[in-house]
Protein backbone atom coordinates (compact mmCIF):
# COMPACT_ATOMS: atom_id res chain seq x y z
CA UNK A 1 0.00 0.00 0.00
CA UNK A 2 1.44 3.46 -0.80
CA UNK A 3 1.71 6.29 1.84
CA UNK A 4 -1.04 8.54 1.73
CA UNK A 5 -0.17 12.18 1.00
CA UNK A 6 -0.05 14.51 3.82
CA UNK A 7 -2.90 17.49 3.69
CA UNK A 8 -0.99 20.75 2.77
CA UNK A 9 -0.76 23.29 4.93
CA UNK A 10 -3.03 26.11 4.14
CA UNK A 11 -1.97 29.83 2.95
CA UNK A 12 -3.58 31.43 5.67
CA UNK A 13 -1.85 34.35 7.59
CA UNK A 14 -3.81 36.80 10.26
CA UNK A 15 -5.45 36.80 13.47
CA UNK A 16 -8.72 35.21 14.65
CA UNK A 17 -10.59 36.73 17.36
CA UNK A 18 -12.62 33.70 19.37
CA UNK A 19 -14.95 33.55 21.41
CA UNK A 20 -13.57 30.75 24.10
CA UNK A 21 -15.89 28.61 25.79
CA UNK A 22 -15.54 28.23 29.61
CA UNK A 23 -15.08 23.94 29.37
CA UNK A 24 -11.97 23.47 26.60
CA UNK A 25 -8.71 24.44 27.22
CA UNK A 26 -7.08 27.22 24.88
CA UNK A 27 -4.86 24.57 23.21
CA UNK A 28 -7.99 22.39 23.21
CA UNK A 29 -9.69 25.08 21.29
CA UNK A 30 -6.49 26.32 18.89
CA UNK A 31 -6.72 22.11 17.37
CA UNK A 32 -10.54 22.16 16.81
CA UNK A 33 -9.76 25.50 14.69
CA UNK A 34 -6.85 23.82 13.14
CA UNK A 35 -8.83 20.54 12.17
CA UNK A 36 -11.81 22.25 10.84
CA UNK A 37 -9.27 24.36 9.06
CA UNK A 38 -7.12 21.49 7.52
CA UNK A 39 -3.15 21.91 8.84
CA UNK A 40 -2.77 25.33 9.52
CA UNK A 41 -0.31 26.69 10.78
CA UNK A 42 -1.68 28.56 14.09
CA UNK A 43 -0.99 30.04 18.07
CA UNK A 44 -2.20 31.74 20.39
CA UNK A 45 -1.28 35.27 22.41
CA UNK A 46 -2.13 34.95 25.68
CA UNK A 47 -4.01 31.59 27.39
CA UNK A 48 -7.09 31.56 29.22
CA UNK A 49 -8.00 28.93 32.08
CA UNK A 50 -10.52 25.94 31.02
CA UNK A 51 -12.81 27.62 33.31
CA UNK A 52 -12.48 31.13 31.48
CA UNK A 53 -13.80 32.45 28.60
CA UNK A 54 -13.63 35.19 26.39
CA UNK A 55 -11.17 36.87 23.90
CA UNK A 56 -8.70 34.60 22.13
CA UNK A 57 -6.24 35.61 19.93
CA UNK A 58 -5.82 33.11 17.64
CA UNK A 59 -2.94 33.82 15.15
CA UNK A 60 -2.62 31.86 11.89
CA UNK A 61 0.30 31.24 9.53
CA UNK A 62 2.97 34.28 9.55
CA UNK A 63 0.28 36.54 12.32
CA UNK A 64 2.21 33.75 14.70
CA UNK A 65 5.44 35.78 14.26
CA UNK A 66 3.71 38.58 15.96
CA UNK A 67 2.74 36.89 19.00
CA UNK A 68 5.55 38.59 20.88
CA UNK A 69 3.72 41.90 20.18
CA UNK A 70 0.38 40.53 20.87
CA UNK A 71 0.76 39.14 24.53
CA UNK A 72 2.25 42.82 26.23
CA UNK A 73 -1.29 44.12 25.95
CA UNK A 74 -3.74 45.13 29.13
CA UNK A 75 -6.36 42.68 29.52
CA UNK A 76 -10.24 43.43 30.66
CA UNK A 77 -12.15 41.02 32.60
CA UNK A 78 -15.17 40.47 34.08
CA UNK A 79 -15.87 37.56 37.28
CA UNK A 80 -17.37 36.94 39.75
CA UNK A 81 -15.91 35.37 43.10
CA UNK A 82 -17.47 33.25 46.40
CA UNK A 83 -16.10 33.95 49.71
CA UNK A 84 -16.21 30.81 52.49
CA UNK A 85 -13.58 28.15 50.45
CA UNK A 86 -10.11 28.12 49.46
CA UNK A 87 -9.20 25.54 46.93
CA UNK A 88 -6.13 24.32 45.49
CA UNK A 89 -6.32 26.02 42.41
CA UNK A 90 -8.26 28.99 43.27
CA UNK A 91 -10.99 28.41 41.95
CA UNK A 92 -14.08 26.51 41.94
CA UNK A 93 -13.30 23.86 40.04
CA UNK A 94 -10.59 22.77 42.43
CA UNK A 95 -10.16 20.70 45.44
CA UNK A 96 -11.73 22.48 48.38
CA UNK A 97 -8.94 22.81 50.94
CA UNK A 98 -10.60 24.74 53.95
CA UNK A 99 -14.33 26.31 54.30
CA UNK A 100 -15.02 29.02 57.03
CA UNK A 101 -18.04 31.60 57.67
CA UNK A 102 -18.80 34.47 56.00
CA UNK A 103 -21.38 36.03 57.71
CA UNK A 104 -19.28 38.49 59.55
CA UNK A 105 -18.31 39.98 56.14
CA UNK A 106 -20.22 43.32 55.06
CA UNK A 107 -21.13 44.09 51.61
CA UNK A 108 -19.07 47.37 51.93
CA UNK A 109 -15.90 45.48 52.86
CA UNK A 110 -16.06 43.07 50.15
CA UNK A 111 -16.49 45.97 48.00
CA UNK A 112 -13.44 48.44 49.97
CA UNK A 113 -11.12 44.45 49.29
CA UNK A 114 -12.13 44.22 45.39
CA UNK A 115 -11.20 47.79 44.43
CA UNK A 116 -7.80 47.27 47.01
CA UNK A 117 -6.46 45.15 43.82
CA UNK A 118 -5.56 48.54 42.13
CA UNK A 119 -2.85 48.84 44.84
CA UNK A 120 -1.90 45.19 44.54
CA UNK A 121 1.65 45.42 42.69
CA UNK A 122 3.18 41.91 43.79
CA UNK A 123 1.45 38.14 43.70
CA UNK A 124 1.89 34.71 44.06
CA UNK A 125 1.92 32.62 41.04
CA UNK A 126 -0.89 29.76 41.39
CA UNK A 127 0.45 26.36 41.69
CA UNK A 128 -1.54 25.00 38.88
CA UNK A 129 -0.02 27.43 36.44
CA UNK A 130 1.66 26.43 33.48
CA UNK A 131 4.64 28.63 34.71
CA UNK A 132 7.67 26.98 34.27
CA UNK A 133 10.55 25.86 37.08
CA UNK A 134 13.72 24.17 35.91
CA UNK A 135 11.69 23.94 32.35
CA UNK A 136 8.71 21.91 34.16
CA UNK A 137 5.29 23.34 34.58
CA UNK A 138 3.90 23.93 38.06
CA UNK A 139 0.78 22.29 37.78
CA UNK A 140 2.47 19.24 36.61
CA UNK A 141 4.55 19.22 40.09
CA UNK A 142 1.30 19.85 42.01
CA UNK A 143 -0.02 16.87 40.45
CA UNK A 144 3.03 14.81 41.18
CA UNK A 145 2.27 15.95 44.72
CA UNK A 146 5.99 17.50 44.48
CA UNK A 147 6.89 20.41 46.18
CA UNK A 148 6.05 23.00 44.32
CA UNK A 149 8.35 26.19 44.46
CA UNK A 150 6.91 30.04 45.60
CA UNK A 151 7.11 32.21 42.17
CA UNK A 152 5.79 36.02 42.96
CA UNK A 153 5.62 38.15 39.43
CA UNK A 154 4.81 41.90 39.06
CA UNK A 155 1.48 42.92 37.87
CA UNK A 156 -0.27 46.40 37.67
CA UNK A 157 -3.81 46.63 38.34
CA UNK A 158 -6.39 49.30 37.39
CA UNK A 159 -9.88 50.09 36.82
CA UNK A 160 -11.10 47.67 39.74
CA UNK A 161 -14.99 47.58 39.69
CA UNK A 162 -17.78 46.08 42.16
CA UNK A 163 -20.33 45.24 39.64
CA UNK A 164 -22.55 43.28 42.41
CA UNK A 165 -21.53 42.41 45.72
CA UNK A 166 -24.13 40.19 47.87
CA UNK A 167 -21.98 38.29 50.09
CA UNK A 168 -20.82 35.67 50.24
CA UNK A 169 -21.00 36.22 46.16
CA UNK A 170 -19.38 39.16 44.12
CA UNK A 171 -19.37 40.26 40.29
CA UNK A 172 -16.41 42.47 39.87
CA UNK A 173 -14.34 43.89 36.56
CA UNK A 174 -10.87 45.16 36.20
CA UNK A 175 -8.03 45.95 33.65
CA UNK A 176 -4.31 44.28 34.33
CA UNK A 177 -1.17 44.17 32.85
CA UNK A 178 -0.72 40.81 30.48
CA UNK A 179 -0.04 37.56 33.00
CA UNK A 180 -1.91 38.43 35.81
CA UNK A 181 -3.88 35.76 37.72
CA UNK A 182 -7.20 36.76 38.24
CA UNK A 183 -7.75 33.46 40.47
CA UNK A 184 -4.56 34.66 42.28
CA UNK A 185 -6.32 38.33 42.95
CA UNK A 186 -9.69 36.27 44.59
CA UNK A 187 -7.65 34.20 46.40
CA UNK A 188 -5.01 37.00 48.27
CA UNK A 189 -8.60 38.71 49.08
CA UNK A 190 -9.84 35.71 50.67
CA UNK A 191 -6.44 35.12 52.68
CA UNK A 192 -7.31 39.06 53.54
CA UNK A 193 -10.41 38.51 55.05
CA UNK A 194 -9.93 35.77 56.97
CA UNK A 195 -12.22 33.13 55.49
CA UNK A 196 -10.50 32.14 51.69
CA UNK A 197 -12.25 32.63 48.18
CA UNK A 198 -12.70 30.67 45.07
CA UNK A 199 -13.08 32.43 41.39
CA UNK A 200 -16.30 31.18 40.31
CA UNK A 201 -16.38 32.62 36.69
CA UNK A 202 -14.39 34.67 34.55
CA UNK A 203 -14.96 36.34 30.94
CA UNK A 204 -11.62 37.94 28.68
CA UNK A 205 -14.01 40.90 28.08
CA UNK A 206 -10.87 42.56 25.97
CA UNK A 207 -6.82 42.14 25.46
CA UNK A 208 -5.40 45.19 24.32
CA UNK A 209 -7.65 46.73 21.02
CA UNK A 210 -9.95 43.19 20.30
CA UNK A 211 -12.71 43.06 21.89
CA UNK A 212 -15.65 40.69 23.10
CA UNK A 213 -18.09 42.32 20.47
CA UNK A 214 -16.25 41.46 17.60
CA UNK A 215 -15.08 38.04 18.55
CA UNK A 216 -16.60 34.37 16.96
CA UNK A 217 -17.98 32.42 18.82
CA UNK A 218 -15.97 29.21 18.64
CA UNK A 219 -19.67 26.70 18.04
CA UNK A 220 -20.51 28.87 15.08
CA UNK A 221 -16.96 28.74 13.60
CA UNK A 222 -16.88 24.87 13.77
CA UNK A 223 -20.05 24.75 11.98
CA UNK A 224 -18.97 27.42 9.09
CA UNK A 225 -15.25 27.31 9.62
CA UNK A 226 -14.87 28.98 5.53
CA UNK A 227 -17.51 30.96 5.85
CA UNK A 228 -16.23 32.70 9.41
CA UNK A 229 -13.00 32.91 8.76
CA UNK A 230 -13.45 35.06 4.98
CA UNK A 231 -15.61 37.27 7.11
CA UNK A 232 -13.55 37.74 10.52
CA UNK A 233 -9.83 36.76 9.71
CA UNK A 234 -8.10 40.08 10.29
CA UNK A 235 -4.63 40.23 7.59
CA UNK A 236 -1.46 40.51 8.68
CA UNK A 237 -1.20 44.25 7.96
CA UNK A 238 -4.66 44.90 11.01
CA UNK A 239 -3.05 43.11 13.61
CA UNK A 240 -1.09 45.97 14.85
CA UNK A 241 -3.61 48.61 14.93
CA UNK A 242 -1.75 50.80 17.41
CA UNK A 243 1.38 50.96 15.72
CA UNK A 244 2.16 53.58 12.58
CA UNK A 245 2.38 52.36 9.35
CA UNK A 246 4.66 53.07 6.43
CA UNK A 247 4.23 52.06 2.66
CA UNK A 248 8.03 51.20 1.37
CA UNK A 249 8.71 51.83 -2.06
CA UNK A 250 10.32 48.73 -4.36
CA UNK A 251 13.39 49.61 -4.04
CA UNK A 252 13.35 49.94 -0.04
CA UNK A 253 11.48 46.50 -0.07
CA UNK A 254 14.29 45.02 -1.83
CA UNK A 255 16.24 46.27 0.76
CA UNK A 256 14.50 44.88 3.85
CA UNK A 257 14.10 41.42 1.84
CA UNK A 258 18.09 41.16 1.42
CA UNK A 259 18.14 42.16 5.26
CA UNK A 260 19.13 45.65 4.71
CA UNK A 261 18.60 48.37 7.02
CA UNK A 262 16.82 51.87 6.56
CA UNK A 263 18.24 54.95 7.60
CA UNK A 264 15.63 56.47 10.21
CA UNK A 265 17.70 59.93 10.44
CA UNK A 266 15.21 62.70 10.57
CA UNK A 267 12.20 60.18 11.10
CA UNK A 268 12.45 59.02 15.00
CA UNK A 269 14.22 58.70 17.73
CA UNK A 270 15.86 55.02 18.96
CA UNK A 271 12.95 53.02 20.44
CA UNK A 272 9.89 54.09 17.72
CA UNK A 273 7.99 51.31 16.21
CA UNK A 274 6.79 50.60 12.68
CA UNK A 275 4.82 47.94 10.33
CA UNK A 276 6.65 47.91 7.21
CA UNK A 277 4.10 47.41 4.39
CA UNK A 278 4.88 46.86 0.69
CA UNK A 279 3.37 49.04 -2.45
CA UNK A 280 0.74 46.91 -2.64
CA UNK A 281 -0.18 47.49 0.94
CA UNK A 282 0.88 44.39 2.08
CA UNK A 283 2.83 43.47 5.55
CA UNK A 284 6.44 43.58 4.87
CA UNK A 285 8.21 43.41 8.06
CA UNK A 286 7.68 44.87 12.16
CA UNK A 287 10.51 47.24 12.66
CA UNK A 288 12.36 48.88 15.51
CA UNK A 289 14.66 52.60 15.40
CA UNK A 290 17.50 51.49 17.42
CA UNK A 291 21.59 53.31 17.48
CA UNK A 292 23.16 51.76 14.67
CA UNK A 293 26.89 53.00 14.54
CA UNK A 294 26.20 56.40 15.99
CA UNK A 295 23.28 56.40 12.89
CA UNK A 296 19.48 56.09 13.69
CA UNK A 297 18.25 52.90 12.01
CA UNK A 298 15.30 50.62 11.36
CA UNK A 299 15.73 47.31 12.19
CA UNK A 300 13.63 44.45 11.49
CA UNK A 301 12.38 42.88 14.18
CA UNK A 302 10.36 40.03 12.17
CA UNK A 303 10.19 39.48 8.10
CA UNK A 304 6.53 38.92 7.18
CA UNK A 305 6.60 38.36 3.61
Amino acid sequence: MGRRNKRPVRDLHGLLILHKPSGPTSADCLNMVKKALGNVKIGHAGTLDPLASGVLLALLGNGTKLAPYLTGHDKTYRGSLRLGQSTDTYDIQGEVLQEAETNHISAAQLRDAILDWDAIKVQEVPAYSAAKHKGKPLYELARQGKEVPIKTKEITVSGSEAISVAPPDAEFRLTCSSGTYVRSLVHSLGMRMGCGAVMTALTREASGPFTLDTAVSMDEFLERPEELLEQSLLPLEDMLPDWPKAVLSPEDTAKVKNGMRLSAEGQAGPGARAMFLDEDGKALAVSETQDVNGRTKWVILRGLW
